[in-house]
C-alpha cells in the first residue's frame, strides 16, 4: 500500500499530525532531519536528573491538550504554582520595586488594548524613557524571544489575553512526554528533506535519502528553515515563506548550573539578576528540589550571551547569583548542560513571534496552499504561538484538513 501521508518535522506538531491520521488507518511516515524526535522540546538526563533544554512548562494547563495526554499517559505531573514572579528574600528587587515593575507591565498591556499603536509596535505601547522599560523588554525576550520593538502588539495581546496562570510541570520531562509519543510511530531520522513538489496526483519529496512519493504532506518545521529556503517547494509557495519569515524564531536559552551545596537556597524559588536591565538572567533554582539552577536567558539577554559564548554566559551567570548570594554560594556552581537553539541547524531558533504588522501571517502561513501540501507548527497558532500544545493542535487540525482528500 502506498503512503497516504509524509510528514516533515517530528516535533510536537508532526508528531500529533502523524499520530491523528495514524490512528484513523492512513499508511503515514514521519521524517526529520535530526537524529532525534521532539524537536525543540527535548530532555537529557544529566548527572542522573532529566533536564528539559527546551519547553519545560505545560502552559494554561486546564485547557491544555497535552496535559490531558499526559494524564492518560500516566505520567506525574507537578501542579504547584511557578515562581517566576517571586524575588527569594527580596534580594536586589525590594518588595515595592517589584509591584511598581508588575504595574508597568499592567500598563503596557492597558495601553495595547486601549490605544492600538498605529504601527502594532509592542514598543510602542509605553515610554522608551520609562524607568521599568528594560524591565519589560526583559520580559518580552521571555514571552517572544525578542524585545518589545520587535514584536506585533496584536500579536502579544493575542497570546496574552487567552493564556492562564496554570502552568504545570512534568518531573520526569516534557520532552519525554513528546518523544514517548512517537514512539511506536513509522521513521525516519536522519533524513533531510531538500524539495517538495505538490501536483493534483499527489507530493514528491526529495530527501538525502532518496524520493519519497505521497497523497499529500504536512510540513511541520521551523519558521526560519523555511524563510531561509531550506526547502525547494515547486510550484512556488511564496506567500506562505514571506510568512514565515515575518514569523522569525526569537532568541531563548537555558543554561544549567549544578550546586555543590544542595541545600544552599530553598527549594523551587526564584532570583533575577537585575530587574532593571534586559541584559539578566532569570534563575529558577532548585526546580523539583534537585541541586541544579536554570538559568533562562530571552531576546537582548540571550544574544548578549551568544556574543561572549559558552564561557562568558557561565561567568555571567555565576557572577550575578553571585551579586545576590554571595561568593561562598557562587563559587560552589558549575555547568552541566546548555543552549544555543539558534545553532541548530535545523532549528534555528526558540519559538515565533510576529514582526510589528504581521500578525496576520500566523493566518496566512497556516492557510494550506493546496490541497496536498498544509502547515503546522507553533508558528501557525494564533493565540497559542511558542506553546507545545499550540504545534500539537496545529498538527491535529493539519491532519483534520488532509483527511477528507485521502479518502477520495
Amino acid at each position: 500500500m502506498g503512503i497516504d501521508a509524509v510528514i516533515i518535522g517530528a516535533g510536537a506538531a508532526g508528531i500529533a499530525a502523524t499520530r491523528h491520521l495514524r490512528d484513523r488507518g492512513r499508511q503515514v511516515l514521519l521524517v526529520d532531519a535530526m537524529d532525534r524526535v521532539g524537536g525543540r522540546a527535548h530532555t537529557r538526563i544529566v548527572e542522573g536528573y532529566p533536564l528539559d533544554l527546551g519547553c519545560g512548562w505545560l502552559h494554561s494547563a486546564e485547557r491544555n491538550p497535552l496535559a490531558r495526554f499526559a494524564e492518560a499517559q500516566g505520567a506525574v505531573i507537578d501542579r504547584s504554582p511557578a515562581a517566576w514572579r517571586d524575588q527569594l528574600r527580596n534580594l536586589g528587587f525590594k518588595a515595592v520595586d517589584q509591584r511598581a515593575a508588575w504595574q508597568a507591565f499592567a500598563e503596557l498591556e492597558q495601553n495595547l488594548h486601549r490605544t492600538p499603536p498605529t504601527g502594532d509596535c509592542a514598543g510602542d505601547g509605553i515610554a522608551r524613557d520609562h524607568p521599568w522599560r528594560p524591565h519589560l523588554d526583559m520580559i518580552s525576550g521571555a514571552l517572544n524571544g525578542a524585545e518589545l520593538d520587535l514584536v506585533s502588539a496584536r500579536d502579544m495581546l493575542a497570546y496574552d489575553d487567552n493564556a492562564s496562570n496554570a502552568n504545570w510541570r512534568l518531573p520526569a520531562g516534557y520532552g519525554t512526554l513528546i518523544a514517548d509519543a512517537a514512539a511506536s510511530l513509522p521513521l525516519s531520522l536522519d533524513t533531510k528533506v531538500r524539495a517538495l513538489s505538490h501536483h493534483e496526483r499527489g507530493v514528491a519529496i526529495e530527501t538525502g535519502k532518496g524520493r519519497i512519493e505521497a497523497a499529500a504532506a504536512i510540513v511541520a518545521v521551523p519558521t526560519d528553515i523555511l524563510a531561509r529556503g531550506d526547502i525547494a517547494f515547486e510550484p512556488a509557495i511564496d506567500d506562505h515563506l514571506h510568512a514565515a519569515a515575518c514569523l522569525p524564531l526569537g532568541r531563548v536559552d537555558k543554561l544549567f548550573l549544578a550546586m555543590a551545596d544542595g541545600e544552599a537556597v530553598p527549594p523551587e524559588t526564584h532570583l533575577l539578576g537585575n530587574p532593571r536591565s534586559a541584559k539578566t538572567g532569570s534563575y529558577y533554582l532548585r526546580p523539583f528540589g534537585r541541586p541544579v539552577i536554570e538559568c533562562f536567558f530571552g531576546g537582548i539577554a540571550a544574544r548578549s550571551m551568544e556574543e561572549v559564548g559558552d564561557a562568558g554566559r557561565v561567568e555571567f551567570a555565576v557572577d550575578e547569583l553571585r551579586q545576590l548570594l554571595g561568593s561562598d554560594f557562587a563559587s560552589g556552581l558549575r555547568p552541566i548542560a546548555g543552549t544555543w537553539w539558534h545553532r541548530e541547524p535545523t532549528i534555528g531558533g526558540a519559538y515565533s513571534h510576529a514582526l510589528p504588522g504581521h500578525a496576520d501571517k500566523r493566518g496566512v502561513l497556516a492557510m494550506p496552499p493546496s490541497e496536498r501540501l498544509h502547515f503546522a507548527g507553533e508558528a501557525c497558532s494564533t493565540h497559542d504561538y511558542s506553546t507545545v500544545h499550540g504545534a500539537w493542535q496545529s498538527g491535529i487540525d493539519a491532519a483534520n484538513a488532509i483527511e477528507p482528500m485521502l479518502s477520495r
